[in-house]
């Protein structure tokens, strides 16, 4: 784990714009297509408009999400429409987005189809995580009806559906190890709140108290904060 910190937002977001990139530039180069997993919120929103500036190959970028609110594009809670805003812009409006949405009456029914357009291009080579104030990542909430499948380690579903009590919507999250296969992987957190959050994540403790404790030993990670 690596860890860097930022005098702005904005400096964060450039510099994070340009690591990603370059870590698609370097999957592309060795043939084939890259996958990037993103996070919604609006903290990501600067990164997302500084990474579709970047100069790549994007037609051969899939962009997907790490989580999503089962609700349709058209409504302000989602996620899918916050990276067609700010990412899916200029020359990243090329990349192809597979969204964890897809019309199904519940995350459940939702899976298998997420399962039979996203798995074949696993694993995936970045993903870009936020963290909620209640030390919440993807949509691993504290008291998440199925947080103990999400986080399996040795679990082997794509994605799960998430209820809890400050989710708001049911929401689908892809799982555990499906994110710590990512060849590359940034946990993005902004403001002091947050920091405090994770100087306690960092302690001992239940994974199920501060779920975000699930991605920090994994050897690949990058944490890069701004106040």
């Amino acid at each position: 784990m690596t860890r860097q910190e930022f005098a702005a937002p904005d400096d964060l977001a450039s510099n994070l714009a340009e690591t990603v990139a370059d870590v698609l530039r370097r999957r592309l180069a060795q043939g084939g297509g890259a996958v990037l997993a993103v996070s919604g919120g609006t903290t990501p929103v600067k990164f997302f408009q500084a990474l579709s500036a970047q100069p790549l190959d994007w037609a051969r970028v899939t962009v997907t999400l790490v989580d999503e609110r089962w609700v349709d594009e058209a409504s302000p809670r989602s996620n899918a429409a916050l990276v067609r805003t700010h990412l899916r812009q200029g020359r990243a409006a090329l990349a192809r987005f597979i969204p964890l949405y897809n019309g199904a009456a519940t995350p459940r029914a939702g899976v298998a189809a997420l399962d039979a357009a996203l798995r074949p291009l696993l694993p995936l080579t970045a993903a870009v995580l936020g963290m909620g104030v209640d030390g919440h990542t993807a949509s691993f909430f504290p008291g998440g009806d199925h947080l103990a499948e999400a986080l399996d380690p040795k679990g082997t579903a794509l994605a799960c559906p998430m209820r809890a009590p400050g989710a708001g919507e049911p929401r689908l999250t892809l799982s555990l190890p499906v994110l710590l296969a990512a060849a590359d992987l940034t946990l993005h957190i902004e403001g002091a709140a947050k920091q405090a959050v994770l100087a306690r994540a960092m302690q001992p403790g239940p994974v199920a108290d501060l779920p975000v404790r699930a991605i920090l030993a994994a050897p690949q990670l990058r944490i890069v904060w701004s106040p």
